[in-house]
């Protein structure tokens, strides 16, 4: 939603780069009650590159954390991270919207569902003469997603 148009989401997506060490600290700083947190996922997660959550049970606010693997497209996506204003003097940062095209392209292929196509559509609408499609053609391509990016951008010129 950064770079795109407002979609209502109950979610917050994290890409952490945790390793196990890090996992018993994650656990004590959100412990039940108040929290749902899965070690048995979190070690899951690490060794195949996935997910979980961290659920925050009075408001059922939910966090995704996903790990990501060790690979070229993931050292350039690191390296084009933007600070992007959040509040008043306050910043976060956050994927580059190339990026952010190309992981919801790479989430729809393994399956996902259509919000990633219509989010992509919703960003091009917003950014269209900002993004480097350049960028995003190449690593299309090396992702082996060239197909849905070619039928997503066609149908939003």
């Amino acid at each position: 939603m950064a770079y795109g148009e407002y979609r209502s989401t109950i979610d917050v997506d994290l890409v952490a780069d945790l390793r196990p060490p890090h996992l018993k600290a994650l656990a004590t700083a959100f412990e039940e009650p108040d929290f749902y947190l899965s070690e048995s996922a979190m070690r899951e997660a690490l060794k195949t590159f996935g997910q979980f959550n961290l659920i925050h049970v009075p408001s059922a606010m939910k966090v995704d954390f996903m790990i990501p693997e060790p690979s070229a497209f993931n050292v350039s996506r690191f390296e084009r991270v933007r600070q992007v204003p959040l509040a008043e003097g306050v910043t976060v940062p956050v994927a580059s919207p190339e990026d952010i095209i190309l992981m919801k392209l790479r989430y729809f292929a393994a399956g996902g569902s259509d919000k990633h196509l219509r989010d992509i559509a919703g960003m091009l609408r917003v950014m269209r003469e900002q993004l480097d499609r350049a960028y995003i053609e190449r690593w299309a391509r090396d992702l082996g997603v060239t197909d849905s990016w070619l039928a997503v951008a066609n149908a939003s010129a």
